[in-house]
């Protein structure tokens, strides 16, 4: 009687332990991955590459800087509008688009981060090479895809059975017969420099300095920690609610390499590290033509802000937005540095800065105006997850105080740098991006493009004239909006324009007939919703889309 009192309570207590860890069953799953963590050594000296001693006459050929941001909404911009209700200005990214062009409708590549970054390394769609999902590791996926909270009304999908099919996330790459922006630059005899994100393969043959980089310094996946968590000069803001916050902190290193090196820690802030060596790469290459790919994960999550920084904005009472805002104070002011270093070395002139973001703003970190005045985030093809911040300053080739309003997107980018550099373009497959420099100074009149398209799995969308229509086949769902009319896609006119919508699926048929076979599958299938950020109920009635990864 004794033994089975024992037993029973032996087993009460095993219950309990298994009823605790399925319940934080998602911390356990991180916990056991945070084990894996590489290591990393101290810090290092990097040493550029000197150019020449002296400077050559001029060629005619800019310099390029391409600066790409990670996950920054439309309206994190005070050319827009500005975060926190415009508490926090941004003079210097501001100041690319007064003295340069501002794309007023500018478009990603996709809505999220690899597939917009293969379409604007190469000049295609992501989608003729394959490069469709975001390369991320099968238990993140897994994570996200069996993590709803309770009381949801639409719950994720994990597919288990194509995990089979999932090649090990470093061989995840934009393929070898892709030619990068960085190697058409290289053989014009630019020095390429590539600071930050990379996320289009890790593995040998794929990495930035195998890609067209004489140099690259910086990290091979989505993610980054910008300080050590516990480091006194970092002030933190984790989302509980959030899977993929809860994946990211236990298990992202504090690291850099510089051309395949071993991995080791950065000096400070990362965005702030980033900059002190893209400084010191413009001052060792001033004295010839270079390429820069400055990639910072800015204000991609974690959400980790400066102390100085955060405590610059006590006006910000929300802490969560706070830290937001003070990673934009911090993008910025560090845009300025590069600015600022370009004029020190007499370069402004004679070089092309390019600005965009990855995507739109991420609506799990739970913020609601960031893509103001747009619906949607991150993931999806509402204008809040695809339209976003594109500015070009060339003062020798570039109009100042040009807005331009017709369509461009990412996949211009490529031919446009080409086009400053005197690059021919490949004549050898489809490029489907255009030089946009004659169209910014009204040598060409006209729109660069008819149709613009998206793709992620069964959800896709495109833009033809003034008219956009998403097709979101999990749920057989399709919107349509006029957005000469509606730019915030309020008025959904399916219904009312059968043909049209008709005319629009052909178009996305066609375009799928181009496009090459997903070189893995989705693991993942989530909703997505439109008109609120994650962190809050969801109510029937709620508009959202079904996004594959």
């Amino acid at each position: 009687m004794k033994l089975l009192k024992v037993l029973g309570i032996g087993l009460l207590i095993l219950a309990g332990l298994g009823a605790l860890v399925w319940v934080n069953r998602f911390t356990v799953l991180s916990l056991i991955a945070q084990s894996r963590l590489p290591d990393v050594a101290p810090n290092r000296e990097v040493v550029w590459e000197p150019g020449p001693a002296d400077r050559p006459p001029s060629s005619g050929r800019p310099n390029v800087i391409f600066i790409l941001v990670d996950d920054m909404g439309f309206n994190d911009l005070t050319l827009n509008g500005g975060v926190a209700g415009g508490a926090v200005p941004t003079p210097n990214m501001d100041s690319l688009g007064r003295d340069g062009v501002v794309f007023d409708n500018g478009y990603s590549g996709n809505a999220t981060c690899a597939p917009s970054r293969a379409s604007l390394m190469t000049g295609r769609y992501a989608t003729r090479m394959g490069m469709e999902f975001t390369p991320a590791p099968v238990a993140f996926q897994r994570m996200v895809g069996t993590s709803a909270e309770p009381g949801v009304i639409v719950r994720p999908k994990f597919f288990k059975e194509r995990v089979k099919d999932v090649p090990p996330m470093e061989s995840m790459a934009v393929p070898a017969s892709e030619i990068t922006v960085a190697e058409l630059l290289q053989r014009q005899g630019y020095h390429t420099l590539h600071f930050g994100k990379w996320h289009l393969g890790a593995n040998p043959g794929a990495r930035p300095e195998d890609r067209g980089f004489d140099e690259s310094l910086g990290f091979m996946s989505g993610a980054s920690l910008f300080l050590p968590v516990g480091d006194k000069t970092v002030v933190n803001s984790k989302q509980p609610w959030d899977p993929i916050d809860r994946f990211l902190w236990p298990n992202l290193p504090y690291m850099v390499q510089y051309n395949g090196s071993e991995m080791f820690a950065p000096k400070g802030y990362m965005t702030d590290y980033l900059t002190d060596e893209a400084v010191r790469a413009i001052r060792a290459n001033r004295n010839r033509p270079f390429f820069m790919y400055f990639a910072p994960n800015a204000i991609h999550t974690p959400l980790q802000a400066t102390r100085e920084d955060y405590d610059a904005l006590p006006q910000i009472k929300d802490h969560r937005l706070r830290v937001y805002a003070a990673m934009v104070r911090n993008l910025d002011r560090n845009v300025g540095r590069i600015l600022t270093t370009l004029r020190q070395e007499g370069l402004e002139k004679d070089t092309l800065i390019v600005f965009t973001s990855d995507n739109g703003g991420a609506g799990y970190i739970g913020l609601d105006d960031i893509n103001k005045p747009y619906r949607g985030w991150k993931s999806t093809f509402f204008e809040g997850g695809i339209h976003t911040p594109f500015l070009m300053k060339w003062p020798a080739g570039l109009p100042a105080g040009t807005r331009y309003p017709n369509p461009v997107g990412h996949v211009d980018i490529f031919s446009t740098i080409a086009g400053a550099a005197g690059a021919a373009l490949p004549k050898d497959r489809i490029i489907d991006g255009v030089d946009l420099a004659p169209y910014a100074n009204g040598k060409i009149k006209g729109r660069p493009h008819q149709t613009l398209f998206w793709r992620s799995g069964q959800y896709k969308a495109v833009r033809d004239g003034d008219w956009k229509l998403q097709s979101n086949e999990a749920r057989s769902k399709v919107w349509l909006h006029n957005l000469a009319t509606d730019p915030t896609e309020k008025v959904d006119l399916a219904a009312k324009e059968p043909e049209r919508v008709k005319a629009m699926l052909a178009l996305l048929a066609r375009q799928d007939a181009e496009s090459a076979k997903p070189l893995w599958p989705s693991l993942l299938q989530g909703p997505v919703f439109i008109d609120q950020p994650s962190g809050r109920p969801q109510k029937p009635g709620d508009e959202y889309i079904l996004w594959d990864n």
